[in-house]
């Protein structure tokens, strides 16, 4: 299976991503953890990432669009993937069909984790408190949710109209999440 997996910050994509990668046997590619990894191997990369992602900003398209293409090369995403954090807004879109089409691949769904913005807000201050992290206070949270809103939303609109989109309720414990994503994406196949 060819996988996204969309949602605001904090609405639980990494957590869900890893389970259903695992479910269907695909591996997970996160953005955030290849920028993270290069973050704290002190690459250039990680070094220029750090510091905007420390400004709560979002990463260039076409740095982020590399990346995803290279990882999507590897031979472990031959028969599938799940991406987490690709693509953000219509341009990255743009390039992942793009890429895609090159390849003779298509997606096979996109998973809408739909949380709402003040809940989303109280769970990455709470998340900050527990693991200290300098990219999670109040005024960057709400800088990320307006970007995300301005940017990432349109993409549920044309997922919507390409028939791809899986909206899934997002709040609630972790493994009620997951079954509703398996259900939903069990229901396509």
């Amino acid at each position: 299976m060819r996988l996204l997996i969309i949602g605001a910050p904090g609405a639980g994509k990494g957590t869900q991503a890893t389970a259903i990668a695992e479910h269907y046997g695909i591996p997970a590619v996160s953005t955030g953890d290849i920028f993270r990894a290069n973050i704290k191997g002190g690459t250039e990369l990680g070094k220029k990432v750090k510091a905007i992602m420390d400004a709560g900003e979002l990463v260039p398209d076409q740095v982020t669009d590399e990346i995803v293409a290279d990882r999507l090369g590897a031979d472990d995403a031959a028969s599938g993937f799940l991406l987490d954090g690709y693509p953000r807004n219509l341009h990255q879109v743009e390039a992942l069909d793009s890429y895609l089409k090159a390849e003779g691949l298509s997606l096979d769904a996109v998973v809408s984790l739909e949380v709402d913005p003040e809940l989303l807000t109280d769970r990455l201050l709470k998340r900050a408190e527990i693991e200290g992290r300098a990219d999670d206070n109040e005024e960057t949270i709400r800088n990320r949710m307006s970007v995300y809103i301005s940017q990432t939303e349109p993409l549920i609109d044309h997922y919507r109209q390409a028939g791809l989109l899986v909206p899934v309720d997002g709040v609630g414990e972790i493994s009620q999440v997951r079954n509703r994503i398996f259900s939903a994406l069990d229901a396509r196949a």
